[in-house]
């Protein structure tokens, strides 16, 4: 596998980070899906934006899933569907992008972001209930998984601030050809053995939670 260089294409329309936490269902959770938009540069580490919050990091942080991407032309699809605004951070997500295939990035792609910070891309965001609740829209989670472009996330590989306006620059795809997009909405048995055959041989190193389904995809080989 030869990794491949991509010139700069895009940029960073906002960071955006916990407001406050808010509850979530009837059994007295909280969520930390509130995101909002922050003025200036913020540091970026293994767990996320300095001041961000997750309050499940099983299911939503963890250095696995440090940092959630959407694409505003995918917010432009769901303004028009929803006919309202799909503000920067209503999605929960960190770093609101331009111009860069978020949803077609391939798994382990890597980003570098402003002067410093370098990403890896790990997987798919999969639609939950609370984010159901958080839009009050109905039949949501199934509505944005059809869609089957729900974004990614991504793994921190050299700390470093990103601010708005920062652009993004794909360093290197690994060219197995497997889309974070792709696998969440078809998750073949080749596809999975793409993935795990590269993770067994150190050549990628797939997040735990995306390896439960590729050996959920080849079980059903």
């Amino acid at each position: 596998m030869q990794p491949t260089r991509e010139p700069s294409a895009g940029r960073v329309l906002a960071v955006c980070r916990v407001h406050r936490l808010q509850p979530d269902g009837d059994r007295g959770d909280v969520t930390g899906i509130d995101k909002r938009p922050v003025e200036g540069a913020v540091d970026a580490g293994p767990v996320g934006l300095r001041g961000d919050v997750q309050a499940d990091r099983v299911d939503h942080g963890g250095p696995d899933k440090a940092l959630y991407a959407y694409a505003q032309e995918e917010a432009d699809h769901w303004a028009g569907v929803l006919e309202r605004d799909v503000v920067p951070g209503l999605f929960g997500e960190n770093l609101r992008t331009a111009g860069v295939d978020v949803d077609g990035a391939e798994v382990g792609e890597r980003w570098r972001v402003g002067d410093r910070l370098e990403v890896e891309v790990t997987m798919a965001r999969t639609p939950c209930m609370t984010f159901a609740r958080h839009l009050d829209e109905q039949r949501w989670v199934r509505r944005f998984a059809e869609h089957g472009r729900p974004g990614a996330y991504l793994r921190v590989l050299v700390p470093g601030p990103v601010a708005a306006g920062d652009a993004v620059e794909v360093l290197s795809r690994p060219g197995h050809g497997v889309t974070t997009s792709a696998f969440f909405t078809d998750p073949t048995p080749e596809r999975a053995r793409v993935l795990r055959d590269l993770h067994d041989a150190g050549e990628l190193d797939v997040a735990e939670a995306l390896l439960r389904y590729v050996d959920r995809a080849l079980a059903r080989a």
